[in-house]
């Protein structure tokens, strides 16, 4: 029998990551439709969590099959 491998913590990281980004990206886009134009600043940073877990899923997953 083969041992099992490790779960990985940084898929569910980058998922994680990346609807945060995703939640932050449509509540941006529901302030604007709503009519407001002036966001707090971490709003409009929260929006950078997509494509940050989008990088971190993709050198996760290349690392982890560079490995194995």
């Amino acid at each position: 029998m083969s041992a099992a491998s490790p779960r990985s913590v940084v898929l569910p990281l980058a998922v994680g990551l990346f609807a945060a980004g995703v939640l932050a990206v449509l509540a941006v886009f529901g302030s604007y439709a709503a009519g407001l134009a002036d966001l707090p600043l971490w709003l409009n940073l929260a929006t950078l969590l997509a494509p940050a877990g989008l990088v971190v899923g993709v050198v996760g997953a290349v690392l982890r099959t560079r490995r194995g």
